[in-house]
């Protein structure tokens, strides 16, 4: 029992001591049930993994609020709360922060989606997610995204 709860302990200081940060993605659905990843750029931590558009929460911003924000300035996109509907998150442990990432479906926006910082993107098919390299972190949302559509 003891050394239970001595392995208890030290995970919960080694997950006090990382950062959490807290983002926010978004599975865009075309008519077609096509989903769109951008590829990140290089530069960029992780670049060249495909991920689904989003990004930080800022301080005092809704997750909402968030998305609908990037989703523009990333895309060229608007969309509104209403269209944004919460599927499922992921929680992950990188080496130096912990990332807490809720994913949301949203069919209905006004514009093109197109490239405003240099990421390649790419429609595809729920079935054909796994053929992408992605972050750790966005594994496991695949699974929603495959029962659903």
């Amino acid at each position: 029992m003891l050394i239970g709860r001595r392995l208890t302990v030290i995970r919960a200081r080694r997950v006090a001591d990382k950062k959490i940060v807290f983002v926010v993605a978004c599975a865009l659905v075309d008519p077609d049930d096509r989903i769109l990843l951008a590829q990140r750029p290089a530069g960029k931590s992780m670049s060249g993994l495909w991920e689904f558009p989003g990004g930080k929460v800022e301080p005092g911003e809704t997750p909402e609020d968030a998305l609908i924000r990037e989703l523009k300035e990333e895309l060229g996109v608007e969309t509104r709360e209403a269209c944004l509907a919460p599927l499922t998150f992921a929680s992950h442990a990188y080496d130096d922060f912990h990332l807490l990432m809720p994913l949301y479906i949203c069919r209905r926006w006004w514009g093109i989606a197109q490239s405003q910082e240099g990421q390649a993107l790419k429609w595809v098919r729920a079935e054909n997610l796994r053929d992408y390299p992605m972050p750790e972190a966005d594994l496991p949302l695949i699974p929603a995204l495959r029962e659903l559509l």
